[in-house]
């Protein structure tokens, strides 16, 4: 595993998190986590030797946790700005609070997206030359 890779590729989920919070709709959020995903697996298949889906699925699951947090700090304006996701959040069958619907539906998204990102990794991984050492991750 390149930990030192999946961090800092992270730090695109955390700024997706911000950045969703105050400017980014939930319409157009996709097209840029097509993006991200597209980066990051060019960078994982470019930086690791092997282990690229599990790279890929592990750097989702640390954007999962910049994403949930951001929109637990800035939780006011994510909900001002993401209407239907608040009515979802709010009018959840269990009655349990948003936050607390908020951070468990991202963790879901976060796992599915890991299998996602993972997927497109490991295409990466046969595409793209590879300029990793053996051993480097």
């Amino acid at each position: 595993m390149n930990w030192q890779l999946i961090f800092k590729l992270s730090l695109f989920g955390l700024a997706m998190g911000v950045a969703t919070a105050f400017i980014i709709p939930s319409s157009i959020e996709g097209i840029f986590w097509l993006a991200i995903f597209i980066i990051c697996a060019y960078f994982i298949a470019k930086n690791c030797t092997y282990m690229y889906f599990t790279n890929g699925f592990c750097l989702s699951l640390l954007n999962c946790v910049w994403i949930i947090a951001a929109h637990l700090i800035f939780f006011k304006p994510y909900m001002a700005t993401h209407t239907k996701e608040a009515a979802m959040y709010t009018n959840n069958a269990m009655h349990i609070s948003p936050q607390i619907a908020l951070a468990v539906i991202g963790i879901v998204i976060g796992i599915f997206s890991g299998l996602i990102q993972g997927l497109f990794a490991f295409i990466a991984s046969k595409v793209v030359k590879n300029r990793a050492t053996p051993f480097q991750d």
